[in-house]
């Protein structure tokens, strides 16, 4: 008697790095910190941009666009001439011009590349060094770089491969001029590499003038960029605002806290901190070394609360950010999805709390009809212990019921097997 069929089920394949080619070392690299499956972003670039075409990637910020861009760079990449890199990254921040040439480094090691960053709010000393040892890719902010192609420091002409990061960014902050005449310093010949969450305006005028037949890749979130989030508003007076921040961050976690000025966000740290919670404040009258120390003792978890201009924020890039507080709620919907994406990243899942006075509420709720959006309301923050037993769940949230029961349980496990938890806050007094 013959046995009973059994159905066959064809899964999808999971994807990895190893079927783009890279070179071994470099996927051993991503093996170790844990990286084995390539993002949307990456599946669709990284052949086009290891083949050596010209890609024009549409992307929204935390999406791995950096590995994108980065992987192709250390792969395809030779050495250079003293003061005459062979790569070059734009991007709009210092905080990201940093970040990026951490990341780049780890893998350019690996074929004996030099990677150093270049941006201004430090003296010129350490970067002109670097360019005299040599730097095989050059990662920085286009004012600085500008600087040292005029004082005839740094030549672009041997830069065969070209990478503008958050395109839309260097557009909104003014940078455009700047980019322009750097892509035109380098070779005629090159490969430009172009990233942005848009991709029309100004960056459209870039992708027609700096790229020849690019391959356009559009990837969307699986949800909407604002979709993953949880969103939350409650109703404050003006002078009820500090503490009510205070206990969002605290039920809440590891939270960047968005204000309109740079005297409101050094105000509202000190008030932070008189609610015991731990608090930097990071904006353009800081030093480069004081935001380079705030944004450190927020990933390391030394800071509870990260309080933020909108300027200054654009550099911040940190994965485990659990809320955004709009302190100062942006009258612009462009900014409402810019500042809310500091949480949610990479596929992750977040809250976002708006805290709104009478004399605001008609204003916002226009930008949130606008977004289409339906925060929750929140009256009272209820207490850590209340609100650990609730579920707010927006559809698409990913927060597990075992996140939901804690997130101190959850911290303490990630610090005892090295992870990226952070510590709870302080109480002081």
């Amino acid at each position: 008697m013959p046995l009973p069929s059994t159905p066959t089920v064809l899964e999808r394949p999971v994807r990895t790095f190893d079927r783009f080619e890279l070179p071994t070392p470099l996927v051993q690299v991503l093996e170790r910190r844990g990286i084995s499956v390539p993002l949307p972003i990456q599946e669709a670039t990284l052949p086009d941009a290891l083949a050596g075409r010209d890609v024009c990637g549409k992307a929204p910020t935390g999406s791995g666009k950096t590995l994108a861009f980065a992987l192709p760079l250390a792969a395809n990449l030779e050495r250079g001439r003293p003061g005459r890199p062979r790569g070059l990254v734009l991007a709009p921040t210092r905080e990201l011009a940093f970040q990026i040439a951490g990341e780049l480094t780890q893998l350019a090691r690996t074929r004996g590349l030099r990677v150093h960053a270049f941006y201004g709010g430090v003296g010129f000393g350490d970067q002109l060094r670097a360019l005299r040892r040599g730097v095989d890719i050059a990662v920085g902010c286009p004012g600085r770089l500008t600087d040292l192609v005029r004082s005839k420091h740094l030549d672009l002409g041997d830069a065969d491969m070209v990478v503008v990061d958050e395109a839309d960014r260097m557009a909104d902050m003014g940078f455009l001029p700047d980019v322009r005449r750097l892509l035109d310093a380098t070779n005629s010949q090159r490969q430009t590499l172009l990233f942005s969450a848009t991709l029309d305006g100004a960056v459209d005028v870039l992708v027609r003038h700096y790229q020849r037949n690019p391959v356009r890749h559009e990837v969307e979130p699986e949800e909407s960029e604002v979709g993953r989030m949880v969103h939350r508003v409650q109703h404050v007076s003006a002078p009820d605002r500090p503490a009510r921040c205070a206990e969002i961050v605290r039920v809440e976690g590891a939270s960047v806290v968005f204000v309109r000025t740079r005297h409101g966000a050094d105000r509202l740290a000190r008030q932070l901190e008189t609610q015991g919670i731990s608090a930097a404040a990071i904006h353009g009258d800081r030093s480069q070394a004081q935001r380079d120390r705030a944004l450190a003792a927020f990933k390391s978890g030394k800071v509870r609360a990260l309080v933020a201009t909108d300027v200054a924020a654009r550099g911040i890039h940190v994965n485990d950010v659990d809320c955004v507080v709009h302190y100062d709620p942006p009258t612009d919907p462009k900014d409402y999805v810019h500042r809310s994406g500091r949480t949610a990243r990479a596929g992750a899942s977040g809250t976002v709390v708006t805290l709104v006075t009478p004399q605001q509420r008609s204003a916002i709720e226009d930008l949130w009809r606008s977004l289409d959006i339906s925060p929750q309301l929140v009256g009272e923050m209820p207490s850590p212990q209340v609100h650990a037993g609730m579920v707010h769940r927006a559809p698409g949230h990913r927060r597990s019921e075992q996140s939901a029961r804690g997130r101190s349980t959850k911290s303490h496990r990630r610090r005892s097997q090295g992870g990226k938890g952070r510590s709870a806050p302080v109480r002081r007094g």
